[in-house]
């Protein structure tokens, strides 16, 4: 009697196929159940498929949505920065001459900036008070040329230079101030206008993630062979050995009593 031939096993690649898209299934499936849409004062947040991978897996976005009030701050918020875009694009064009020439505060600038603040508020005071003492001393009959004309002049003269010579020591940090606000404040103007308003984006919560456990095809594959096809050839194996034994059994008893009557002869 021929004994049938054992059950083929389960293919491996196809059982690793099967494996790859349970797999992918389930992780299909997780990914669909995590995206959760959010709604918040501020906007919403929301998902759509936009296609397939190459594998036919889904492909998917999420969108950010304003609300309608802050997508029209949006929106102003645009307007505004293009407009004061190309505004401190214009004044950045006006500085190309302004930064040409490097600052200068050394003695001889700072005391010619000084002497051109000062200029503009002494000399009216200075040219006033020569005009009184010269009316002074006409209606005193003193004349100009003579010695006591000179002598007063010469005294208003050294006042003069005194109260230049004390705004040059006093106004030397006055007059580099200014000279660097005037460098400055171009350049200070442009970086505020650089400098916009936000709007306020939505804030959205951390989404509760579930996991879908995978199922083990490649295990069940298996066992399905151990305990199906393989378990019933091995138990008909055992069977037939069982059954073939006692057959032999029973041929050899008639043998086993022949023999021990031919011997007693």
């Amino acid at each position: 009697m021929k004994s049938p031939s054992p059950p083929a096993p389960p293919d491996p690649v196809k059982t690793a196929q099967a494996q790859a898209t349970s797999n992918r299934d389930t992780a299909i499936t997780n990914q669909q159940l995590n995206m959760v849409g959010q709604n918040t004062p501020y906007g919403s947040l929301s998902y759509e498929q936009t296609g397939t991978w190459s594998d036919g897996t889904p492909r998917y976005q999420a969108i950010t949505s304003l609300s309608p009030e802050e997508q029209r701050n949006q929106n102003q918020q645009w307007e505004f920065d293009n407009l004061v875009n190309q505004l401190g694009i214009d004044q950045t064009e006006r500085l190309s001459g302004h930064l040409d020439s490097p600052v200068k505060l050394g003695n001889e600038e700072t005391e010619a900036r000084i002497y051109e603040l000062g200029s503009k508020r002494l000399d009216p005071q200075f040219s006033e008070r020569r005009d009184a003492m010269e009316s002074k001393l006409y209606n005193q009959g003193v004349r100009p040329g003579t010695e006591a004309y000179d002598r007063e002049m010469s005294r208003i003269g050294e006042q003069e230079n005194d109260a230049y010579n004390q705004l040059l020591l006093s106004g030397r940090g006055q007059a580099v101030s200014e000279t660097l606000t005037e460098r400055n404040q171009p350049i200070n103007e442009i970086t505020a206008l650089m400098a916009g308003g936000q709007v306020t984006q939505p804030n959205f919560t951390s989404t509760p993630q579930t996991n879908v456990s995978g199922v083990d095809t490649a295990g069940l594959t298996m066992d399905a062979y151990k305990y199906g096809p393989l378990a019933k050839y091995q138990a008909d194996a055992s069977n037939r050995s069982a059954m073939m034994g006692g057959l032999f059994g029973l041929a050899a008893a008639p043998l086993g009593g022949w023999a021990r009557g031919y011997a007693s002869r």
